[in-house]
């Protein structure tokens, strides 16, 4: 069982997308292939995949790789689930656009692999492939993601570097929280 298999338990547990990133990809002028890297239960693959992208999802979750592909499934929308290790995908050529929300949290011991990870999909994704990457504004995040990118010697344009308030309502519990988050979407020239 995959860590966040036991939270999926709650259908739809981190809510609606962004509308930040909602708004971006349905102004963004190319609708090509798309990948929702830990995409979990699909909540941004979902909303792209009805914006008119062709999306996979990957998620080390069974359970919330399942409950995407049940929604595909029953409205019809250009999105696959894959259960695999995100560490170990490689394909990342494949895709126009990667997406990573909410995936580097670069602890000590966690960060190496995250930062390797941004690299790799840095270098396979083809000339005009745009990585976006939704991450927490705390701490030295920002600062860690920012310098990974420019030390990859891989030119990149900047498409946007925003901050957005992520909010969370855990119903059950009456649990709300609100996190400061930077929307930061690069495209490689």
């Amino acid at each position: 069982m995959a860590d966040y298999d036991k939270y999926y338990v709650t259908e739809n547990l981190f809510g609606e997308p962004y509308v930040e990133l909602i708004k971006f990809f349905k102004d963004y002028p190319v609708k090509g292939k798309l990948i929702d890297i830990g995409c979990g239960q699909g909540r941004d693959a979902i909303a792209l995949a009805k914006l008119g992208y062709e999306v996979t999802g990957l998620d080390q979750s069974k359970l919330g790789i399942d409950q995407m592909n049940k929604i595909s499934e029953r409205e019809k929308l250009k999105l696959v689930g894959i259960v695999d290790d995100i560490y170990q995908f490689d394909q990342f050529q494949d895709f126009n656009i990667i997406l990573f929300d909410s995936m580097f949290h670069f602890e000590k011991r966690d960060r190496k692999r995250e930062t390797d990870l941004i690299i790799k999909a840095a270098l396979k994704i083809e000339k005009g492939g745009v990585l976006c990457i939704c991450i927490q504004d705390t701490c030295s995040k920002v600062k860690i993601l920012k310098e990974t990118i420019q030390n990859s010697n891989i030119d990149f344009e900047i498409l946007k570097d925003s901050s957005l308030i992520y909010k969370y309502e855990d119903k059950a519990s009456g649990h709300k929280s609100e996190t400061k988050y930077l929307m930061y979407i690069i495209r490689k020239v």
